[in-house]
């Protein structure tokens, strides 16, 4: 069972803030999430984060413990912790796949990233962003774009994983 999220979508959003998941997204979610049986309806983290962001991450329960756990790891009573404590724990909302395979956003979600009639779902390895569609074609595109256009023409973006940082 697929294990990363892959792919981006647009769907419509009712007037009651309901959104059809990509049918692959919620595969991932039901093998992201422990207590998840057949029958049953995933669970999933939605975090909605500070003012500056201007999208929905939903995460697996699975991807969700990891963050947890390393935040958990930081020293008690840092700023550093509880800013990431407020950010990941307190702008998220847990939350479950319905019956019909759809998310129901609720009102403050939508308005806060100014979400519509439609919203666009894009993978990111084990999480996905929602998006408006307007915001993620002038912002996250247009980065794309321009990180694309400062390297040369035969540039092969995946050379980049031959050195990662960190390692």
């Amino acid at each position: 069972m697929a294990r990363r999220f892959r792919g981006e979508s647009h769907h419509k959003v009712d007037a009651k803030g309901r959104v059809s998941i990509p049918a692959l997204f919620r595969r991932v979610l039901e093998a992201g999430d422990p207590d998840w049986q057949s029958g049953q309806r995933p669970q999933l983290i939605i975090v909605y984060g500070d003012q500056r962001r201007n999208y929905l991450e939903c995460y697996t329960i699975e991807a969700i413990d990891e963050v947890d756990r390393k935040i958990d790891k930081m020293p008690r009573g840092t700023v550093e912790r509880r800013m990431l404590e407020r950010m990941i724990h307190g702008q998220s909302l847990p939350t479950e796949v319905d019956g019909d395979g759809r998310l129901v956003l609720p009102q403050k979600l939508r308005e806060k990233i100014g979400l519509g009639k439609e919203a666009f779902f894009i993978a990111s390895g084990d999480t996905f962003q929602i998006w408006k569609p307007d915001t993620y074609e002038t912002s996250e595109m247009a980065k794309t774009e321009a990180w694309m256009d400062s390297l040369p023409d035969d540039f092969d973006p995946l050379s980049l994983l031959d050195n990662p940082k960190g390692e």
